[in-house]
């Protein structure tokens, strides 16, 4: 299938992170953002979509680190001590991994939020295109009642707004997005990147914000998604932030002040980065 780019996890200060990487890749000559497939996974969906929108990428990185060209994002803070005792509690009653993700399902469904009109407004506001492009591009949620993971393309029939919106509602934090008269949520709910989907792909390039770890118990781990990609024959790299980049993303990867720290760190990164499928 040639090349997939997969984009994992990360709020609004992955994003920029991922966008600089791209950059910085791109201007040493590696532009990987050609890739045959594209899969996102919340914060990733909304990179995937904005490098399938076909915008210049020196362009997309000047959205991140331009103040005049910004999305307009809404600050959050997410009670970690809190929304750790709520999955906590969850999980000592979940008997599988179905059951674990109705659980956070439900306390994304119970949590106080913005409307889901407001949060549309800002995923609105961070795509050049709303229309879904022409190449395959995977995005990913979890049906928040039904704990079913759900992958959107452009076959889907479902507005990539939305698609986009779904998969970046973080529990507990964003509200759960109606599609179709479902809700859903975060695709990291699932795994943190959904690697596993870029089955079939030679070169594998995995860009994961908030490192490996998964935010939440996964039957698709991307330590176990990532062997079984090379089992298959697939080249596969995992970038994650350096000591600099995890610096400049912070411990609150949501507050919208980490973009252009977080771009300019992952773009010096990324031009330092080496792939063994290119040159320069």
């Amino acid at each position: 299938m040639g090349e997939a780019l997969v984009l994992g996890g990360g709020g609004v200060g992955g994003i920029a992170w991922m966008t600089g990487v791209l950059a910085g890749l791109a201007e040493a000559g590696r532009d990987v953002t050609g890739a045959d497939l594209l899969v996102g996974t919340s914060a990733g969906s909304t990179v995937a979509a904005q490098v399938g929108s076909g915008l210049e990428l020196e362009e997309l990185y000047a959205r991140q680190v331009d103040p005049a060209r910004q999305a307009a994002e809404i600050m959050a803070e997410m009670d970690l001590e809190k929304f750790a005792a709520e999955i906590g509690a969850a999980m000592e009653s979940a008997a599988s991994m179905t059951e674990l993700r109705r659980a956070v399902g439900r306390v994304a469904l119970d949590a106080r939020t913005v409307s889901e009109a407001e949060r549309r407004a800002v995923i609105e506001s961070r795509l050049p295109s709303h229309g879904w492009p022409e190449r395959a591009l995977k995005i990913v949620a979890v049906d928040a009642e039904s704990g079913e993971p759900r992958v959107f393309d452009r076959a889907s029939g479902v507005p990539l707004v939305d698609a986009v919106a779904a998969s970046c509602a973080v529990p507990g934090v964003w509200p759960p997005v109606t599609i179709g008269g479902r809700r859903y949520v975060d695709g990291g709910v699932r795994s943190v990147a959904n690697a596993d989907l870029a089955a079939g792909a030679d070169r594998v390039l995995v860009l994961v914000p908030l490192g490996a770890t998964e935010p939440f118990p996964s039957e698709r781990p991307l330590e176990r998604s990532v062997a079984e990609l090379r089992e298959g024959g697939a080249e596969v790299v995992v970038v994650a932030p350096d000591e600099a980049s995890a610096a400049a993303i912070g411990d609150n990867a949501l507050d919208p002040a980490t973009r252009r720290p977080a771009a300019e760190a992952g773009r010096a990164q990324g031009r330092a980065l080496t792939l063994p499928w290119t040159r320069g």
